[in-house]
């Protein structure tokens, strides 16, 4: 998939030491910040494009110029660019630590960028947080609920506060309960809920009010298989009716089977991105027709060693 980007003014610079001076969201403010700094080795090309700034286009959903933030003396998320269409069902990938979810709350609206900017349907999230977060939906890895709710009682409220009118509130509630297989416990307390209820209850909230770009953290965490399918139908739903989803996970066989394009982020820098078969491509992975799995691509591209997984004390 072809995309257009323009070339940066200027990257980060890796000298002084691996000092750089970076420019915050604050006027007239520079802070000196720790660039990451390990032995990890890249094998995997990583295209010139990436590095460049992407351009809002008519067909962008989300497009992300230099996005940063620091936390104390070290890079969570490092000069992020990246741009994904409407309508795409977008995997993004990483080890523990990487960056995915810093990345997702700085889209969203929830941690400020220490620099950058992000944009949603050509909407600065920063500029204009009210017009840009009604676009959105949103289940975080960590669902921060209203624990004293009934299942319903929390729908309601949530499709209440997206202005939608009363009558559609009701109907879409039952819908979603009645789908999500949450029916029964629909009266019970939110607090009294399962991990895999209120992972189901947390994304009814999120899609509730039809949003153009639906943002999901680690969604298939504690949910049963039969769950997991009913929720992977409505996603592809979703995207066939023109919603973009932008979705991370750890479970590569669902990212393989949902995903029409994917980005892998290490160490807070985007390493690569793509179709799986241009990850393939990229990473020389082409054994057995080019089918190796995402996983396989993943290790390949994160530089991961999965061979020191022995334990001395276990071996006789």
């Amino acid at each position: 998939m072809t995309q257009q980007y323009n070339q940066p003014d200027s990257a980060p610079s890796s000298q002084n030491n691996g000092h750089v001076p970076l420019q915050t969201n604050s006027p007239n403010t520079d802070i000196s910040v720790q660039q990451n700094t390990t032995n990890t080795q890249y094998t995997y090309p990583i295209p010139a494009f990436m590095n460049a700034v992407p351009q809002i286009t008519a067909d962008s959903a989300v497009v992300l110029q230099g996005l940063t933030c620091v936390f104390g003396h070290k890079y969570a998320v490092n000069n992020l660019n990246l741009m994904v269409k409407k309508g795409e069902f977008f995997g993004f990938l990483g080890p523990n630590g990487a960056g995915k979810s810093t990345t997702i709350k700085m889209i969203v609206g929830q941690v400020k960028p220490t620099a950058g900017a992000a944009f949603v349907n050509g909407i600065d999230v920063w500029k204009q947080p009210l017009e840009s977060r009604s676009l959105l939906g949103v289940l975080p890895e960590k669902l921060n609920l209203y624990e004293r709710l009934s299942g319903r009682e929390f729908l309601r409220f949530v499709g209440t506060l997206y202005n939608l009118p009363k009558k559609e509130v009701i109907n879409r509630t039952e819908e979603l309960l009645e789908v999500l297989s949450l029916k029964d416990d629909a009266d019970k307390m939110v607090v009294d809920y399962s991990v895999g209820m209120r992972k189901k209850i947390g994304l009814a909230g999120a899609i509730i009010h039809r949003p153009s770009i639906l943002f999901l953290d680690e969604p298939f965490e504690g949910v049963d298989p039969i769950s997991s399918r009913i929720i992977r139908n409505i996603l592809n739903e979703l995207t066939r009716n023109g919603a973009t989803i932008f979705f991370s996970s750890h479970i590569m066989e669902i990212v393989e089977k949902l995903c029409t394009r994917v980005g892998i982020i290490n160490q807070g820098v985007l390493v690569a991105e793509g179709t799986l078969d241009e990850l393939r491509q990229r990473a020389g992975n082409t054994d057995n027709q080019g089918n190796a799995s995402l996983e396989d691509v993943f290790f390949q591209v994160v530089g991961a060693n999965v061979d020191k997984g022995s334990l001395s004390w276990l071996e006789q």
